[in-house]
């Protein structure tokens, strides 16, 4: 979510392979943290939920999370092949 910004509930589920009614606990939990934070906008008659990282969950993706995903990356490159 840091590289876009904000995302809506929906389009935050679906980035992160979720399923809102099983894993909207996640999303609390990560509010609760402090992690990210979330906003209603009214669009015309609707609702929409935006969350955002806060600065405290931009930290955690810079310190954490990025080297994690530079030692472990979730796709290989096509010249590192399995055995």
């Amino acid at each position: 979510m840091v590289q876009y910004g904000e995302l809506n509930q929906t389009a935050l589920v679906s980035f992160c392979g979720l399923n809102l009614k099983k894993h909207k606990s996640i999303l609390t939990e990560l509010e609760a943290n402090g992690l990210i934070q979330n906003e209603e906008r009214s669009m015309g008659k609707r609702i929409i939920t935006i969350y955002k990282p806060t600065p405290k969950g931009i930290e955690f993706c810079k310190t954490i999370l990025d080297p994690y995903e530079t030692l472990f990356p979730r796709k290989k490159k096509n010249s590192d092949k399995e055995i």
